[in-house]
C-alpha cells in the first residue's frame, strides 16, 4: 500500500518493527583520557568513550515505527525499552503534582534561624522552582557555583575547584552522584558557570554517558575541535550519531561559531553517510581511524552514485540530519528544547524499507521507512501531474518574481537573504514558524549524496548565515532540519531544502499550530529586510 497510514481495508492496523543490528566504523584519531570522578576512591575514568576499533552493535532497542492514520501528520516511534517498562506499571504513568511553594516562608525560617544565617544556607532554603529560575537566569558566578554544588557531589582539588564528580554503583553501572536533575541540568548549562565546573559536569567526553566516540574532526590550526558520538539505543535506529564541539572548543553561542566549526560538524555528517554507503556497497576506504579527507569524500561520493546510477541496490537509502540550538529549562521543570546548550548537530541513516506488521503479527509485506523528504517528493510528483511543470523549478522562479501582498509601495519585495551559484537562502513566503527562514539547492541537487564539493561548502556557509542571521535578530532556540531525496531516486526534480525555524518567547506553539494553522505578524519581505541587515 503506497499511502502510508496505519488503516487498512482489512480493518487491522499496521505498522513496522526496526531490530537495529549495524557496524559504526571508527573514525577516530584522537583520544581524549580524562578523569570523570572517583567512586569509593577508585579513579573512574572515560576510556570507555573512545574504543579502539570499530564497533559492530547487536541487539540495540527495538523500536516500532507506526504511520499516522492521515498522512500529514507524520510517523510515530515507540522505544520498546522505555514502554516495556512503563508496561510493568502503566498507573504510574503520570507528572509528578506540583508541590506546594512559598518564597515568604523560605525566607522568613532563614531569617528566623540565628545559627546559620548565611548566604549558602538561604540557597539551601529557596524552593526549588527559584533555584531553577536563578540557574537559568543569573550570569553570577557565585551563584551557580552554589547551586552546582546543591545538585551534586563534586571531587574538589587542592585549588578549591572541582577535579571531577563523586560517583556511586549501581544496577545500571557506574553513576554520578546528582541529588538535584534538574537543578544539575539547568545550572551545567549556563554559560555563566566556571569552566571547570561545566567541563566535569557535561563537557568532558563520558560525562554524560558511556557512548563511544567513533569519529572526530580537527581544523589545521587546531582552534577548532569536533567528537562524534554514537548513540547506541536511541529512538533513531539503526546508528544515530551526534556531532558535538568538543570540551576544548566550546560554543554555546552562535555568535562564537565559526566557518570551521561548521565546516567540521558537517564533515563528520558527509563522512558518516558516505562510508555507510561505501561499507554497504564494498567500495574501500582510503583510510582508517582518522577523519577522511575532502579529495577522500568526493572519491567515495562519486564511487556511490556510479554504483547506483548502475542499478546496485542500497539497504539504507535516506538521511536525516537536524540541529536544535539552545537551551532552556523553566521554574515549572518543563526543559525547553535542546537537551544541552554546547553546539550539536544530530544524523542518522535510515532503511529503505521494513517488515509490516499487522496486530502484532508479521506479514509477508514490506514498506517505505519513513522520512520528512518523501513528503516533499510525494508533492512534487503530484505537483507536475497536474501542471507539467517542475515543481522547483517554478518555486524558484516564484521566490525570484517575488511582489508584497500588501501593494506597498517603496518598500522591499525580495525575500531573498542570501545566494550563490549553488543555493539560495531565502523568507519562505508562508512561514510555518514565527522567523522561519529556508534554503533550497538551485541545482538539481536533492542530497547530500548528489552534492559536490562546492554545492556543499555552499550549504555549509548558508546554515551558518542563517543561524548568525536569527542569532543577531535575537533568537536563541533554533530548530534546523533537512527535506532530502532519497539516496537511490534519479529523478531529478527534487531539490534539497534546509528550514530554520526559531521559537520566540511569545509564540511556542499552541491549538493553532496543532491544526497546522501558522499565525505571524509580519509580511515575508519586511522580515528578509530585517534579515538582510544582519549581514552587515
Amino acid at each position: 500500500m503506497k499511502t502510508a497510514t496505519c488503516v487498512t481495508p482489512e480493518g487491522f492496523f499496521q505498522y513496522t518493527l526496526h531490530k537495529p543490528d549495524y557496524p559504526a566504523a571508527n573514525l577516530r584519531e584522537h583520544d581524549a583520557i580524562s578523569i570523570l570522578g572517583e567512586c569509593n576512591n577508585e579513579i573512574v575514568d572515560n576510556s570507555r568513550n573512545f574504543p579502539k576499533k570499530s564497533l559492530n552493535v547487536v541487539g540495540a532497542d527495538q523500536i516500532y515505527e507506526i504511520p499516522n492514520a492521515f498522512p500529514f501528520k507524520g510517523t510515530t516511534y515507540i522505544n520498546s525499552r522505555w514502554a516495556d517498562r512503563n508496561a510493568e506499571a502503566p498507573l504510574a504513568i503520570r507528572l509528578e503534582k506540583s508541590r506546594p511553594v512559598s518564597f515568604s516562608k523560605a525566607v522568613s525560617d532563614w531569617l528566623g534561624n540565628q545559627k546559620h544565617k548565611d548566604i549558602d544556607t538561604l540557597f539551601s532554603s529557596l524552593p526549588e522552582g527559584v533555584l531553577l529560575a536563578i540557574a537559568t537566569t543569573s550570569t553570577d558566578p557565585e551563584d551557580l557555583v552554589r547551586l552546582a554544588s546543591l545538585s551534586g557531589k563534586f571531587i574538589i582539588g587542592d585549588n578549591n575547584l572541582p577535579i571531577g564528580l563523586a560517583y556511586e554503583s549501581g544496577d545500571q553501572g557506574l553513576r554520578p552522584k546528582i541529588t538535584r536533575h534538574d537543578l544539575f541540568e539547568a545550572v551545567a548549562n549556563n554559560p555563566h558557570l566556571p569552566e571547570e565546573y561545566r567541563d566535569v559536569m557535561v563537557l568532558r567526553p563520558g560525562a554524560q554517558g558511556g557512548s563511544e566516540i567513533v569519529g572526530d574532526w580537527q581544523s589545521q590550526d587546531k582552534k577548532s575541535h569536533i567528537f562524534e558520538y554514537l548513540r547506541r539505543n536511541s529512538y533513531i535506529g539503526w546508528g544515530h550519531y551526534a556531532a558535538n564541539m568538543a570540551n576544548n572548543s566550546i560554543r554555546y553561542s552562535i555568535e562564537d561559531l565559526s566557518i570551521d566549526d561548521m565546516s567540521g560538524m558537517r564533515h563528520l555528517y558527509y563522512q558518516r553517510t558516505y562510508v555507510r554507503l561505501s561499507e554497504e556497497l564494498g567500495i574501500p576506504l582510503p583510510a582508517k581511524n582518522k577523519a577522511l579527507s575532502i579529495a577522500d569524500l568526493e572519491y567515495l561520493r562519486r564511487n556511490i552514485l556510479d554504483a547506483l546510477q548502475n542499478g546496485t541496490r542500497i539497504s539504507f537509502n535516506s538521511t536525516l540530519w537536524g540541529w536544535n540550538f539552545g537551551f532552556d529549562f523553566a521554574p515549572t521543570k518543563y526543559r525547553l528544547h535542546a537537551s544541552h546548550q554546547q553546539i550539536h548537530q544530530q544524523f542518522a541513516m535510515l532503511p529503505k524499507t521494513l517488515p509490516v506488521y499487522r496486530n502484532g503479527d508479521k506479514t509477508d509485506q514490506v514498506c517505505e521507512g519513513y522520512g520528512c523528504g518523501d513528503l516533499v517528493r510525494d508533492f512534487a510528483i503530484r505537483y507536475r501531474r497536474e501542471t507539467g511543470h517542475s515543481f522547483f523549478d517554478d518555486f524558484i522562479r516564484c521566490i525570484r518574481n517575488n511582489k508584497r501582498m500588501d501593494s506597498r509601495q517603496n518598500a522591499e519585495e525580495s525575500l531573498i537573504i542570501h545566494e550563490d551559484q549553488n543555493i539560495i537562502l531565502f523568507v519562505p513566503k508562508a512561514q510555518t514558524s514565527q522567523w522561519e527562514i529556508q534554503m533550497v539547492t538551485l541545482g538539481p541537487v536533492g542530497n547530500i549524496l548528489e552534492a559536490d564539493q562546492e554545492t556543499r561548502n555552499s550549504i555549509d556557509s548558508a546554515i551558518l548565515i542563517a543561524q548568525k542571521v536569527l542569532a543577531g535578530l535575537g533568537a536563541k532556540m533554533v530548530t534546523s532540519i533537512e527535506y532530502s531525496k532519497r539516496l537511490d531516486n534519479l529523478d531529478t526534480d527534487q531539490h534539497l531544502i534546509y528550514a530554520f525555524l526559531p521559537r520566540l518567547p511569545q509564540s511556542p506553539g499552541a491549538f493553532s499550530e496543532a491544526q497546522l494553522r501558522w499565525i505571524m505578524g509580519h509580511y515575508p519581505e519586511d522580515f528578509a529586510e530585517a534579515c538582510r541587515a544582519q549581514l552587515d
